[in-house]
C-alpha cells in the first residue's frame, strides 16, 4: 500500500508515493492550510480543499543540514501520506513518486485524462539546495518542445501565482504542497492543449 511504501525503512531503494487528486482546475485560487498558511486567489475550489487538508511542514531544513534534514524528511513524507490518503478518499489517482535514500532526487509517473483518455508521462526533479526556501522545478522530459508552458530540459511554467506563495509559506509548505499547487494544475490546464494540438497519444 502507498502507507507502506511510503513508512519505508531507510535502507529501501527508495519509498514509493502512489498520488492521488485529480489535477486540480487550471490556475484559479489558492488554498488555506490549517495553522496559517497566507492566502491567495489563484487555484479553484478543487484545489484549495486538497491542499486545506495536507499537513503544514514545520522544520526549516536544507538537504545540507545534516542534523535537521532528515526531520523534514520525515514531515514531507508524513504530508505526502496525508495527500495520499485525502486523494483516495476521492477515488482520483494521478500520479506515483519515489525518491532516493536521501530524499533529494525525486522521480515518478504523473497522467491526467482528457474526454475519457488517460495519457501519462515520467517526471523527476532534484530538491535545490537552497530547498525549502526554493521550491522544487518539476521536469516531464518527453514534453519538452511541445508546449511554450515549459522550460528547457522539460521544467513545467508554474503559474505566476505559484512562487509568491511559496515564498510566504516557507516552511509550512513542501513536496505534497509543490504538485498539488504546481504539477496538479499545470496537466490539467496543459493536457487538453497538447492533445488538441495533436502532441500527444493515449497511454494505457
Amino acid at each position: 500500500s502507498a502507507m507502506s511504501a511510503m513508512s519505508a525503512e531507510e535502507g529501501a531503494e527508495g519509498v514509493t508515493v502512489e498520488e492521488a487528486g485529480e489535477a486540480g482546475g487550471a490556475g484559479a485560487e489558492v488554498p488555506v492550510p490549517p495553522g496559517g498558511a497566507k492566502k491567495s486567489k489563484a487555484f479553484d475550489k478543487g484545489t484549495r480543499a486538497v491542499v486545506q487538508k495536507i499537513p503544514l511542514l514545520g522544520v526549516l531544513a536544507s538537504p545540507r543540514d545534516r542534523e535537521q534534514w532528515p526531520k523534514r524528511l520525515a514531515e514531507e513524507l508524513k504530508a505526502l501520506i496525508a495527500f495520499v490518503e485525502i486523494n483516495k478518499e476521492q477515488d482520483s489517482d494521478w500520479f506515483q513518486i519515489e525518491c532516493n535514500q536521501t530524499g533529494t532526487h525525486w522521480f515518478g509517473r504523473c497522467w491526467a485524462y482528457h474526454e475519457g483518455l488517460r495519457y501519462e508521462f515520467g517526471m523527476n526533479f532534484d530538491l535545490p539546495v537552497t530547498y525549502p526556501n526554493a521550491f522544487p522545478e518539476v521536469c516531464i522530459p518527453e514534453l519538452e518542445g511541445k508546449t511554450v508552458k515549459m522550460y528547457r530540459g522539460g521544467k513545467i511554467c508554474l503559474t505566476e501565482h505559484f512562487q509568491p506563495l511559496w515564498k510566504r509559506n516557507v516552511p509550512r509548505f513542501g513536496i505534497a504542497h509543490a504538485l498539488a499547487l504546481g504539477l496538479g494544475p499545470w496537466l490539467a490546464a496543459e493536457v487538453p492543449a497538447l492533445v488538441k494540438g495533436g502532441y500527444l497519444n493515449e497511454k494505457e
